[in-house]
């Protein structure tokens, strides 16, 4: 591969890359998301069945509702999904593939962190995540997002193993690049500070405020920029977000050079390109 390349431009002159990660989770029986809209916490050893039922809105409802609002608007995306999600309801994988979107890997469960796992259970519980959303949707997953970002050391050797092009669990950077990692090349693409859930308590509207304002300023400051939305299907798929996702789509749709693209078409551009990571020099501050 040749020398990789710095000070890059998206194609056709893009002005921000923007990916829209739309997370569709499950938990073990008998658990639900750490987080809810409830304020009142039940005592200790109680089943929480609001959580319980609350988390399972993401499929049953959701993600739906999300995809109607992307096909509204011409918008590919990439859904994360644990595997048990799409195991529950094929239909549902299906109809993510038909309507032109990803769908990655994330977990067998939300509850299935691979920090807490020996070596073996952490390679067996990825094998077994691509095996059942391939087996599902008909499309081997191309992509990693650990729940909740929660890696081991070794995860990232993992996934270049399994063969994947793409690995989301960067918190340290703002743009993708190519990572070696052993004898291959994985792309790595960094992940959202502002999801849904930030507004879980609040008003809907501020998550809103957070992706233009951001969009704003690296449209105006920062070209060749990428940004990430994030969602959950079990609370952005739900009317009160929904409406702010559908508000901020159609925004951005308004720029003719932001570039709307899937995570796994944007890492094989990237893997294509061989892509390096910047310094903050380099990039804040090019030679004149």
């Amino acid at each position: 591969m040749s020398k990789p390349q710095r000070g890059f431009q998206w194609p056709n002159g893009a002005r921000v890359a923007v990916v829209v990660t739309c997370l569709l989770e499950n938990w073990s029986d008998g658990k639900g998301p750490p987080f809810s809209v409830q304020t009142t916490g039940l005592k200790p050893g109680t089943p929480d069945r609001a959580s319980m039922t609350w988390g399972t809105y993401g499929g049953r409802v959701g993600v739906w509702r999300l995809l109607k609002i992307l096909g509204e608007h011409n918008v590919p995306a990439t859904f994360a999904a644990n595997a048990h999600s799409i195991e529950l309801n094929d239909g549902v994988a299906k109809r993510i593939i038909e309507s032109g979107h990803e769908i990655a890997a994330h977990s067998y469960l939300q509850d299935s962190i691979l920090a807490y796992m020996s070596e073996a259970e952490e390679r067996a519980v990825i094998k077994r995540t691509a095996d059942i959303i391939k087996a599902t949707s008909g499309v081997a997953p191309k992509g990693w997002l650990s729940p909740v970002l929660a890696s081991s050391d070794r995860t990232e050797q993992l996934i270049a193993d399994a063969g994947f092009l793409w690995y989301g669990d960067y918190n340290h950077i703002d743009l993708p690049f190519c990572v070696k990692v052993g004898s291959r090349n994985v792309v790595a693409l960094p992940h959202s500070d502002f999801a849904d859930h930030r507004v879980l308590r609040g008003n809907p509207r501020d998550w809103y405020d957070v992706y233009q304002d951001t969009f704003d300023y690296l449209y105006r400051n920062e070209p060749t920029s990428y940004l990430n939305i994030t969602v959950h299907c079990h609370f952005g798929g739900r009317p009160l977000i929904a409406a702010q996702i559908d508000r901020i789509l159609r925004y951005i749709r308004g720029f003719p050079d932001a570039w709307f693209v899937r995570h796994d078409e944007l890492a094989q551009w990237v893997l294509d390109n061989n892509i390096a990571e910047w310094t903050n020099a380099e990039r804040f501050f090019p030679a004149t």
